[in-house]
């Protein structure tokens, strides 16, 4: 796999904004961060929903080490989705802590949740992958929401192999819907451009597709967020959508690349403005490794991201 510190730039910005993921509320998030120096890597929760260990990756860049755990243990191509699907079951499904803790993610949907559950927190992109692989249908993404999550499985494949078509079978087969694909291609694809050094390459990817019909919506939400450049950056999240969902994850992730200079201002910019942090990190994380290179990842961010020590022996 070339350029893999691509993906250690969206996972070490994933474990930065782990221990605040899901802070909707800006009082509680300024207070948590109020005169503190470093914001990344609390080394306290303060998710209210969840609690893992400061270091370690949410579900979205979880999904991620999966497929490059799969990656690295697959001789033959044409086994790694069979591979992926299985080691998905493996690493989400029954028996998992992500598993155990499905029961008290039912029972918060029916109570007022009170604080943060022990262990980590699967997305409901994977619970129904994982029910689409044990019932052998061929299609297995999930289709009930629009989330990152077919972005953080496919970014490690993208590395390995670039196939529109093969991509584009990766990112159905945890997230089967147009929106998911869509805007996990344009990442990818601006990740890509960043990579070969173009100046400005949110912009050029614009000039470029313009007239792609496949990429209008994507085109026309970047559009907006060009014109905002110079906004303050936790009010433009607010204004597009601070959840997880597209295209509010997207163009969130766009700002704080487009008026962020490097990879740790626009992470700390990414965390302070609340929310949905973690699948922002991960397109945010990803872009500045490319565009700017592994030297631009602060080492001792790498240093505190357990899942780094494993993609650090292959780069």
């Amino acid at each position: 796999m070339d350029n893999l510190h691509i993906f250690l730039g969206a996972t070490v910005a994933d474990a930065a904004a782990r221990p605040l993921h899901w802070v909707y509320d800006p009082k509680k998030l300024n207070q948590y961060i109020k005169g503190k120096k470093e914001i990344t890597f609390l080394k306290k929760n303060k998710s209210p929903f969840y609690s893992i260990k400061t270091g370690k990756v949410s579900g979205y860049n979880d999904v991620g080490q999966v497929m490059f755990r799969t990656l690295i243990s697959t001789k033959k191509k044409s086994e790694i989705l069979k591979n992926f699907k299985r080691n998905i079951v493996k690493n989400f499904g029954p028996g998992s802590a992500y598993w155990k803790n499905l029961k008290l993610r039912k029972k918060y949907k029916k109570i007022k949740w009170k604080g943060p559950m022990n262990g980590p927190w699967i997305h409901q992109n994977i619970l129904e992958t994982i029910q689409n692989i044990k019932t052998n249908k061929s299609s297995t993404g999930g289709k009930k929401v629009n989330e990152s999550d077919g972005y953080c499985a496919v970014l490690p494949y993208f590395l390995y192999n670039n196939s529109e078509t093969d991509l584009k079978r990766v990112i159905k087969s945890v997230a089967n819907s147009k929106i998911n694909e869509t805007y996990a291609l344009a990442k990818l694809k601006i990740i890509s451009i960043a990579n070969d050094n173009k100046k400005d390459p949110v912009r050029f990817f614009v000039k470029k597709y313009k007239n792609n019909r496949y990429f209008k919506d994507v085109i026309k939400n970047i559009k907006k967020i060009l014109r905002l450049k110079k906004h303050n950056h936790t009010k433009v999240v607010r204004k597009f959508g601070k959840a997880c969902s597209y295209p509010g994850t997207f163009m969130g992730s766009i700002h704080a690349m487009i008026s962020s200079n490097n990879y740790k201002s626009a992470i700390n910019k990414t965390i302070k403005a609340g929310g949905c942090n973690c699948s922002r990190a991960n397109f945010v994380g990803a872009y500045f490794a490319a565009y700017k290179g592994l030297k631009n990842i602060p080492s001792p961010w790498i240093k505190k991201t357990i899942p780094a020590k494993n993609i650090l022996k292959y780069i």
